[in-house]
């Protein structure tokens, strides 16, 4: 038998363990039921309980959820639309999700790769200081996917733009 500040007060009957817990207007719980004795705990079971609610709620809010998105592309886009595209992926990253860049070919571009591989490396090339990839561009049937993922740096130099640190007001107060 624990009692509710932890210490062991021995092994008793089960009589006498309620009786100790009524006594102190709390709870008589069973802890380890598989060892020999049985071990239990004088404790108030609806607070634990509660207790143990709310750490599940706080480690559910820590818990970080990562979408992945998609964009697609055509080999032959034009520049406007590209920009367009490329804006898109960026504001994903940013928001810290995967982004998945397809590029669909049709009819008689599935013969030149080539053009799409050049579109996927042009993009990473554009995002490469928010973004890295994570997977190489490669073709899947008459599509050609890139899984492009937000850099660590990024989210951390977010944090830290929107906390200014005491150093960062010195060397701007020095300039």
């Amino acid at each position: 038998m624990i009692s509710e500040d932890g210490t062991q007060l021995g092994t008793k009957h089960i009589r006498e363990a309620m009786e100790v817990a009524e006594s102190k207007d709390l709870d008589l719980v069973e802890v380890a039921p598989n060892a020999t004795p049985p071990v239990v705990r004088i404790m108030d079971y609806g607070k634990a309980k509660y207790q143990k609610e709310q750490d599940r709620k706080a480690a559910r809010k820590k818990q970080v959820n990562i979408n992945v998105r998609e964009i697609k592309l055509r080999p032959k886009i034009g520049d406007h639309d590209f920009n367009t595209k490329r804006g898109h992926v960026e504001r994903f990253l940013r928001g810290g999700d995967k982004v998945k860049v397809t590029i669909m070919f049709r009819g008689r571009e599935v013969q030149h790769p080539d053009l799409g591989e050049k579109l996927l490396v042009r993009l990473a090339e554009d995002i490469d200081e928010i973004g890295r990839i994570e997977s190489q561009p490669n073709l899947d049937g008459r599509n050609m996917v890139m899984v492009v993922a937000p850099k660590k740096e990024t989210e951390k130099a977010k944090e830290a733009a929107a906390e200014p640190s005491e150093d960062r007001q010195e060397s701007g107060a020095r300039s």
